[in-house]
């Protein structure tokens, strides 16, 4: 099987990085393939420009660099997104990434009468997310519900996309760095087990 990690941190040296990477290690211990998409380093642009709009309205095709991308998650029997949280959210490079990439008639089709054809119901989706606060703060201001709302239901449901994982990984009084990077060793190594013991709060 062939998991496709994106991760978004303009910084290379990260924690960010660093989780992404042990994803990748962990799906390799477990005998799977990956590819590592780092958008900062390739330079993704995820500025919704005017081609996209039209693209939108089914108007004209996806560019080339976005349909290479597309290529890339075709390839892939799972995607995961490895983020740091800005302001509960993704950051903008991975939010306009989801925005030139996911679109109509490839992620999903608009039809005329209305209906909504959810077209990626074979590709599960894992999230980890970096947060810079502890889980009570997340808790407490339902923080992560709604990040889990805006993303698992308003992208991926949207699309079909069955997410499988939706891991929150935070500095803790238990939980340094190292621990964080060792957990996501464990995600990678999980990916491709079956959904019911594959997902995660």
């Amino acid at each position: 099987m062939h998991g496709l990690i994106v991760v978004s941190h303009p910084l290379p040296g990260s924690l960010t990085g660093a989780v992404a990477r042990q994803v990748a290690a962990g799906l390799e211990q477990a005998g799977h393939s990956f590819e590592l998409a780092d958008l900062a380093a390739e330079g993704f642009d995820p500025r919704f420009n005017p081609n996209d709009v039209a693209v939108h309205l089914r108007q004209t095709v996806v560019d080339p660099v976005v349909a290479a991308e597309q290529a890339r998650v075709e390839r892939a029997d799972a995607l995961v997104l490895v983020y740091p949280v800005y302001w509960w959210s993704f950051p903008a490079l991975l939010k306009g990434w989801i925005d030139r990439v996911f679109v109509n008639g490839w992620a999903y089709e608009e039809t005329p009468d209305g209906t909504v054809v959810r077209k990626l119901g074979h590709l599960p989706i894992h999230l980890v997310a970096i947060g810079g606060a502890d889980l009570r703060t997340y808790a407490r201001h339902g923080y992560f519900g709604a990040m889990r709302t805006q993303i698992e239901h308003g992208i991926f449901g949207y699309c079909g996309a069955p997410v499988r994982r939706s891991e929150l990984l935070v500095p803790g009084e238990a939980r340094d760095a190292a621990e964080m990077v060792a957990a996501a060793e464990r995600v990678g190594r999980a990916i491709f087990e079956p959904a019911s013991s594959a997902r995660a709060a």
